[in-house]
């Protein structure tokens, strides 16, 4: 919750949603947000589908916007229109968890954003999963956007967690296919205009992750981490990405580097040991001679301290289950292939146990 010594009483805020050809989700998304907000205002940028009179259905102003090309000039119109104290943001394809149990205070600071922890849905590991992130989605009056694409405020302000919690689905392959040449073409742009951007090269990197195109996204992300010139919120991300897609790729000498120099920063990371152990286990693969006496036990290792830390939901950019099930169905699956039958059950149990904690199949329901 928002603290400061520069308090004022507000009102909940007006939620904004930017908006097009959204009818699949458009209703889950302001019903989820019905309890939390004192208005809804909905910016079309031009729907065929019926998504205006949907989101009028459930209560909310309609505006209409000519797009651009521009998620931010359609996110400060949608700020313009709402005039608000308080405009909290939300995608179409995403609902506020109504097991958040988050109320608005009486007063908040002005001199502060508000972040929402984001749960990305991911298929990625062959379910459901969320990752976590946090955005900052609650803005404060006279704060504006900036960025073509993965827009973000324009403003040096301290940013506070709520205990906000929304869902996303717009990750999820059906989705993803929808948007991909979109994004890909805007940030295309916009990497014209800043090619050194390192937030940019990550986003443009996972764009060609989820297309698994995976010596490209390497690419990508080894040089957003070269020009890191602070620690990014997203380097964690960043960094577990770039060991996935060096693996996947074949690169898995360049992954290893990378494995050994950044351990120290991410010892307490499950997704940094759970890529590790993957590397280290495709390392195998490639040098059968070393891979009982080596590389096999250190991808024990890796997996095995990833149930020692355990789920990070607080982490920015931690996948649920890599510190739990995820490890454990890795463990089973190792020491089934090495014939120690013991191990591969206490395993499998294990895995059995810790699966019900994640529950993917809950995140995913709408409200």
């Amino acid at each position: 919750m928002i603290e400061s010594s520069a308090i004022r009483a507000v009102a909940a805020p007006t939620l904004l949603v930017i908006a097009k050809n959204e009818s699949r989700c458009i209703e889950r998304c302001l019903r989820s947000a019905q309890p939390y907000v004192g208005r809804m205002l909905v910016l079309d940028t031009g729907s065929t589908d019926g998504t205006p009179e949907l989101a009028r259905a459930c209560g909310a102003e309609v505006h209409f916007f000519d797009w651009i090309d521009d998620f931010s000039a359609a996110r400060n119109r949608a700020l313009e229109l709402a005039d608000a104290d308080w405009s909290l943001f939300l995608d179409a394809d995403e609902w506020i968890d109504p097991q958040s149990g988050f109320h608005w205070p009486a007063k908040a600071s002005q001199a502060q954003l508000g972040l929402v922890r984001m749960m990305n849905l991911d298929q990625s590991s062959g379910m459901d999963l969320p990752v976590s992130s946090w955005l900052p989605r609650l803005l404060p009056r006279g704060v504006r956007y900036e960025g073509r694409i993965h827009e973000q405020p324009a403003s040096q302000l301290p940013r506070a967690r709520l205990g906000l919690t929304v869902l996303h689905d717009g990750y999820l392959k059906e989705q993803l296919q929808k948007k991909q040449g979109r994004n890909r073409r805007l940030l295309a742009q916009a990497l014209q205009a800043e090619p050194d951007d390192p937030y940019l090269l990550y986003q443009f990197g996972t764009e060609h992750e989820g297309a698994k195109e995976y010596a490209a996204a390497a690419d990508l992300y080894q040089k957003a981490l070269a020009l890191l010139t602070v620690r990014a919120s997203y380097e964690h991300s960043l960094l577990v990405r770039t060991i996935h897609c060096l693996s996947q790729a074949g690169r898995i000498d360049e992954a290893l580097m990378m494995i050994e120099q950044w351990a120290g920063r991410y010892q307490h990371s499950p997704d940094f040991h759970f890529a590790a152990g993957n590397a280290y286990l495709n390392k195998g693969v490639s040098d059968p001679a070393q891979a009982l006496q080596l590389w096999l036990p250190r991808a024990v290792q890796s997996w095995q301290r990833c149930l020692e830390i355990g789920d990070q939901p607080e982490l920015e950019g931690s996948m649920q289950g890599r510190g739990s099930f995820l490890a454990a169905l890795n463990l089973q699956v190792v020491f089934s292939q090495l014939g120690d039958s013991v191990q591969a059950e206490l395993y499998r149990g294990l895995a059995e146990q810790l699966k019900y904690a994640v529950e993917p199949a809950e995140a995913g329901q709408g409200v």
